[in-house]
Order: structure tokens, then sequence, then C-alpha cells
């Protein structure tokens, strides 16, 4: 059955909401091929609308879908980038963190998550998979060292270690939790300043920790260093007594 149309305006809409859809799948399906590899920057706007021939405001509602998933990232000035550890599934609808009190509940809420994953890890992971969690654990130490703020580093290292967990709900869980776990962090970096000098060490040494007890395969190690660490950012934000 036809679906009724009553106004030009109408139909502008509903067209454009479908064309949007496409460019959506379009990108998807584009992601991990040459040029939209993991950490590849991707082409700008201009060029993406002539590749995909759609307008520059119809890929804008893609790339922002895309960017609520987690599934790319924009860096100021640098321009449009695909994430470290591209999501496998599409995530669930998780709200947006609204305060303080919501942040403080999303590091609760991940101790749990994030401590089995780390004993799973332990248990479960293979020796490419600590290959990639040491690569990302090394590109974290490096992004800080050089001043950045590692917020996609340190969200990839903590996806890596959900990927070797051997169980692909606990990586579709972190995936619907990305933009969350994005925004926790640069609130938090901006509220209690960049890691710097201990701070920064300690942070590292947490990765460290974490990192090494799934090496050994130790997964109540790992269980714990994921924990304390997580934990740590707690203390930072909101201090000890929290």
């Amino acid at each position: 059955m036809p679906i009724p149309i009553h106004s030009a305006q109408g139909t502008d809409t509903y067209s454009e909401r479908l064309l949007g859809d496409k460019i959506y799948e379009d990108l998807l399906q584009l992601l991990g091929t040459p040029g939209f590899e993991p950490r590849a920057r991707m082409p700008g706007e201009t060029a993406l609308s002539q590749r995909l021939g759609v307008s520059r405001p119809v890929l804008r509602q893609a790339l922002a879908r895309l960017r609520d998933e987690g599934r790319i990232y924009a860096r100021k000035g640098s321009g449009t980038f695909v994430t470290d550890a591209m999501p496998q599934a599409r995530p669930v609808s998780v709200d947006t963190l609204k305060n303080i009190a919501d942040i403080r509940d999303f590091l609760e809420f991940r101790l749990f998550i994030e401590g089995e994953a780390a004993a799973q890890a332990a248990r479960q992971r293979s020796a490419e998979e600590m290959h990639h969690i040491r690569r990302c654990r090394e590109r974290f130490d490096q992004a800080l060292a050089q001043g950045s703020d590692a917020i996609e580093e340190d969200v990839a290292f903590h996806d890596a270690i959900a990927q070797a967990c051997g169980n692909r709900f606990f990586s579709m869980t972190m995936t619907a939790l990305a933009p969350q776990t994005r925004f926790s962090i640069g609130l938090s970096r901006s509220l209690a300043g960049r890691p710097q000098g201990e701070s920064r060490d300690g942070v590292c040494h947490e990765h460290a920790a974490v990192e090494l007890a799934i090496e050994r395969g130790d997964a109540d190690a790992a269980r714990r260093a994921m924990a304390l660490h997580l934990r740590g950012g707690i203390d930072r934000l909101f201090g000890h007594a929290a």
C-alpha cells in the first residue's frame, strides 16, 4: 500500500530520511576497506558526498549516527577518523550521561562489567589478541607522553580486552557504551585535568597491571587490577572518600 504523502515538505523529509539510511548503510560497508581502516583519517565531507552521490546535509546525518555508535570520531582541526577497534555489531541505544552523578554511576557499572571482562580475557585470550591488547596499551602510553588526552587510545585498550573474552557480548556491550565512555573520560579530563606526572604514571601502571595479569592467565589478578584501575578513575575524579 502506498505511503500517503500530505505535503511537499513531508515528501522531502521522508525521502531524506530514507536516503540518510541508505548512506549510513553505504558508509558501514566502507568501514574496514582500504582508506577506511581502523585509525584511518576519512575523506572530507566534499569528497565523501561526491563519492556517494549525496548532499552534504544528508551525509552529515549518516556521519552523526556513526559517531553516536562509536564507529568514527572527530578530532578538532584534524578531521574524522575510524575508531581503532571497529564495532562488529550495531550498538543498542543507551541514554547520554547528563551530569556528574551519571558519570559516577557509569564508572561503578563498568567496575562490574570490565572486571569480569578482564578475568575472562585472562582465561580465553589468544596470542594475537594479547598482542593487540599490548599494542593498544603502548599507544595509550605514547599518546599521554605526547600531551594528548588519549581518549581514543584509552577506549581502544578497554575494547581490546573485551574482544579477547571469547564472548561476543562483552565486546557488544563495550561498543554500545562507547559514546558514554568517551564522554565520561572527556569530562573527567576536563574537570580533573589531563593525567600529568604522578597521575599519568599511575594510570599507565594500572593499564600495565591489567595487561600483565591477562598475559599470565591469572583471572583473579586481572579482575582485581581492572577494578583497581576503574576505582582509581573514580578516586581521581571524586576523591578517595567517594
